[in-house]
């Protein structure tokens, strides 16, 4: 939890998952630079938060939250009402 709420990054992404994008797509949908947006969704990736739906691409890979990610926002949202 703590290391999605530590980052405003982060949290933008996270939200921006709830429906399948791809980097870029959500970079310029959150106004953040795809390379930072690539990289916190790596991280993401990398502690079960986030899921690539495409991996066998080598260009717009498909991401979007797990359940587990999706538990997250819902808690991230009660937080910021």
């Amino acid at each position: 939890m703590s290391f999605v709420t530590r980052g405003s990054v982060r949290r933008k992404v996270i939200k921006g998952l709830l429906r399948p994008t791809t980097t870029t797509e959500l970079a310029k949908m959150i106004g953040v630079d795809r390379a930072a947006v690539s990289r916190t969704i790596h991280a993401m990736e990398k502690v079960g938060l986030v899921e690539c739906l495409t991996p066998d691409e080598n260009r717009d890979r498909y991401y979007r939250i797990t359940e587990t990610g999706k538990k997250v926002v819902a808690i991230i949202e009660d937080m910021e009402k």
